[in-house]
Parts: structure tokens; sequence; C-alpha cells
């Protein structure tokens, strides 16, 4: 539900065969192109508006997604909460669930949703899933802990009905993520990736020789010689990084920036504009416009790296290129997005819990 162009999707079959997609709900219509493009949907339920998703025409799910409009809880909104008719649609939620009965809930929506109105909303929500025979958990979890350079900390919570499973999935294993640094200017600047690192996101522009990944590498013999066009690292989604044999990866350190609302100096911005070298990117939203400072030159982030800050493939966001996907709605897709690297690790973590409670 609320689906958009399927970040929950995107990050739960990156786990593997077990989760099969069986429909989706999602009101935009620049976003249910982008998803049917993005994924095989013939066959599968489709309904444009959660209030009037059917459920006697529902097949049998086990588990509802929903990323329920945030604009009524942000900081950045007017945080009118259930008042904003958007804040209600969590309620189609609990409908839904309490016809079909699926096995589990996850839900995704900002930090502002705990202290909303006192803490009033959210005890709301936990009332209603619990009177549905659900357990609910919650994490308030960082993209940032989770492969991709962007300080994005959203609320996680996970809903099911066998006890067995509390305390389980939460909290999963979390670790840090580098960026790539462009330490030479130019369209195809010589890109270094961190090899601790795990991410595919970038402080440069996006594209490259044949992979058009943005990841290269800067030779590390004993004297390394670094060019103008540097030779490219792959790295596909099912593979990871990989380079040519013999060759050796190294990096270098520069002090490219993140910076929020690049060309808008002037006007007032909570806390700070430009962060310090090697921190992650600052929340990517629909509102926002984020760039890269680099010696001095600020630029806007493009949408390429957008969404590769928030987990997709390069593959995924030039399929939504070559079917006329306008930029400014691009950008609005990824500030949108759920980071596809969350859900895949809280998918993991579910079927690893499930096997060791089926194993006894």
């Amino acid at each position: 539900m609320f689906a958009g162009i399927g970040g929950f999707r995107t990050g739960l079959t990156n786990v593997g065969d077990f989760f099969v997609p069986i429909g989706f709900c999602e009101i935009d219509k620049y976003a249910q192109r982008a998803y049917r493009a993005l994924y095989r949907t013939g066959g599968e339920y489709f309904c444009d508006d959660a209030t009037r998703i059917n459920t006697d025409e529902l097949p049998d799910i086990d588990l509802i997604c929903a990323g329920f409009p945030c604009q009524p809880f942000s900081v950045s909104g007017r945080r009118l909460g259930f008042a904003d008719t958007r804040g209600t649609l969590f309620h189609e939620i609990t409908r839904v669930a309490e016809a079909k009965r699926p096995k589990f809930l996850l839900l995704e929506n900002v930090p502002g949703l705990l202290n909303h109105s006192g803490g009033e909303t959210f005890r709301t929500i936990l009332h209603e899933i619990h009177e549905l025979g659900y357990s609910i958990e919650w994490r308030v979890l960082n993209s940032a802990n989770f492969g991709v350079p962007q300080q994005r900390r959203r609320v996680y919570a996970f809903g099911y009905l066998d006890s067995r499973l509390s305390g389980k999935v939460f909290p999963l294993e979390e670790s840090g993520a580098e960026t790539l640094k462009q330490i030479v200017p130019g369209s195809q600047g010589c890109r270094v990736y961190l090899p601790e690192g795990v991410s595919t996101c970038i402080t440069s522009q996006g594209g490259g020789w044949g992979a058009k990944t943005g990841l290269y590498f800067v030779d590390m013999n004993p004297d390394p010689m670094v060019t103008h066009q540097a030779r490219c690292i792959t790295a596909r989604q099912d593979s990871g990084i990989s380079k040519h044999r013999g060759e050796h990866s190294g990096v270098i350190i520069t002090d490219a920036r993140a910076v929020i609302t690049p060309f808008r100096e002037n006007i007032r911005q909570q806390g700070r504009r430009i962060k310090e070298p090697n921190e992650p990117m600052f929340t990517l939203t629909a509102q926002d416009r984020m760039g890269v400072e680099y010696n001095g030159v600020v630029r806007r982030l493009t949408p390429l790296e957008c969404f590769r800050l928030q987990g997709f493939s390069d593959e995924q966001f030039n399929t939504l290129v070559e079917i006329g996907i306008p930029e400014s709605q691009l950008y609005k897709m990824a500030g949108n997005s759920v980071t596809t690297n969350v859900v895949t690790a809280i998918g993991n973590k579910l079927i690893k819990v499930l096997k060791e409670i089926e194993n006894g």
C-alpha cells in the first residue's frame, strides 16, 4: 500500500524468492507508470486509491508493506496528524489487515510520528494494531547504517500474529557506509570507492564508461597514476564489486561535502547547510534540493545520485529515464521512497527467524 516506485518491493525481492508480490496500491500517476515499468505486475491486484481497496477482491496475503503518507507527521510539514486527510489513510491499512489477516505488517514513517501530539498519535496507531490481535515492535533506523551514505532516520514498525517472533526481528545488525569521492573535475573524473564501504552512491556525477555505475578505482601500484579517464570498476546488484585481474583498487580521500538547498543560500535553514567531509548526505525529501560542494563549487545532486542514495540500481533508474519520466518526478520519487537496503535487512532477518522457528 502507498507503493510509490516500489522501495519495499525492491528491498524484499533482493532477499530472494521468499517474498512474492501479489499487488500494489498507488495514487500518483507517474509513480504507477514507474512501478509497472520496473516490475512485472501482470495479473497482480491493483488499486489507485487505498480508500477504495475492495478486500473481497484481494487474494490471501501474508505481508502488508506500507509507507503511509508522512507529511502529516513530519517536522518539515505542518504536522496536522489525523486532522490532515493524508494522516487518516493509516486507518486503511488496519481495514485491510482486519479483513485479510496477514501474518505480518511492515510499516514505515518519519520519526516525528513518535512524538506527534505528545505521543498520542502513535499510541492510537499501536492501539488499533493491538486491537486486531497483532503484536508490534518498532525501531528508528538510519539508512546510513545500511550501506547508503544518507542520513535518513525513519520509524519501521513490524507487526506479527505469531508470539514466537517476539523480540526476534528487531534489533537489526547495522553497519556504516562510505561515499564515493570525485578527485578530478570533469564528466569522466577519477571517482574513488572506499574499499570498506558498501555504497553504490556518490558525491559525483553519475555515468561512466560502459557500466554507468559511477564506481572507479585508483591504481595502487608502487608508482600510482591518477588519470582523468579512470578505468572502470563494475558494480552489479547480484555480484558486488569486481575489477580486472591483477589490478589493485585504492582510495584517495578528498573534501567533497554534502549541501542542502545548494541554490538557496540566503534562505533560512534549520541546522547546518553544509556538512563536513566524509559525512553522509542529508535526508532526501520530495521538497528539499540536495547538492555537493567540491573545491568551493556547489552543484545539485543528479536524479541518478538520489536513486543510488535510496538503494535503487542504475538499471532501474535508466528504465525510468527511457520511458520518459520527467526529471522533476524522478527527484520526487526518490525523496518519497523507502531506502531499499533497510527493507532488505528486515527481510533477511525475518527469513532467518522463521527458519529458526521452523527448525525448533
